[in-house]
């Protein structure tokens, strides 16, 4: 809900009518996603757990890298995000969540380092407003027009340290991190009317009278307006 009420707040700081429409990311893993996508002006994929319709999400999100669709990737939408492009950019055909696949060779994303003993799982997420430091001339930083902000999390799994040296090789830039670089906030790609994905949850911050920065910009984008 608090996802559909945003995406309004980015029509009304636009002054355009959003209209949304779910889709089932299940449906989108028995066939090409070009016939279902291709009306849409925008795709955002949204925040959850677990394993059902990823393979459909990171589909969309492939279509969407591919045929320059603006897209906006929230918590979990990132954690597809930097999975497709591991598979499809730097050629990780096994890349995957070790949330999906907890036995993985390539878990692009992991628990973080100090969860990774941790038997019980309850009240372990990463929760509340953190900082986020915001770098110079990225979209992001277009966006927010601010090197810090804080942003609300509700999420448990991390991008993988391990292969941000590769990612970043290829050319997916690491816009948004923890003051202490530990942390991956925001990704965005260059060369893109709009692709940027992001670890919190920026609908917990926005309203009709003050549109998420975010929400606004990918409605902008969406809509082609200068």
């Amino acid at each position: 809900k608090s996802l559909y009420e945003s995406l309004t707040h980015g029509g009304i700081g636009n002054g355009v009518r959003v209209r949304i429409e779910g889709i089932d990311s299940e449906q989108l893993e028995e066939g090409p996603v070009g016939p279902v996508l291709k009306k849409y002006q925008g795709l955002l994929v949204a925040g959850g757990f677990g394993g059902r319709g990823i393979e459909g999400k990171i589909s969309a999100i492939q279509y969407a890298r591919e045929k320059k669709v603006p897209f906006l990737g929230i918590c979990l939408g990132l954690q597809c995000a930097v999975i497709e492009f591991a598979r499809n950019v730097i050629k990780i055909k096994e890349a995957t969540s070790a949330e999906f696949d907890p036995k993985t060779a390539h878990p692009l994303i992991d628990l973080m380092m100090d969860q990774r003993q941790q038997m019980e799982k309850g009240g372990t997420m990463r929760l509340g407003a953190y900082p986020c430091q915001v770098k110079k001339g990225t979209r992001a930083h277009h966006i927010y027009k601010k090197t810090l902000v804080y942003e609300r999390h509700r999420h448990r799994y991390e991008v993988n340290n391990a292969y941000r040296k590769q990612l970043g090789d290829a050319g997916l830039v690491f816009s948004g991190v923890s003051p202490d670089q530990n942390l991956v906030e925001m990704i965005e790609l260059p060369n893109h009317p709009l692709f940027i994905a992001v670890q919190f949850h920026p609908e917990f911050q926005s309203s009709p009278q003050s549109p998420h920065p975010l929400f606004h910009e990918f409605i902008r984008a969406a809509s082609n307006l200068p």
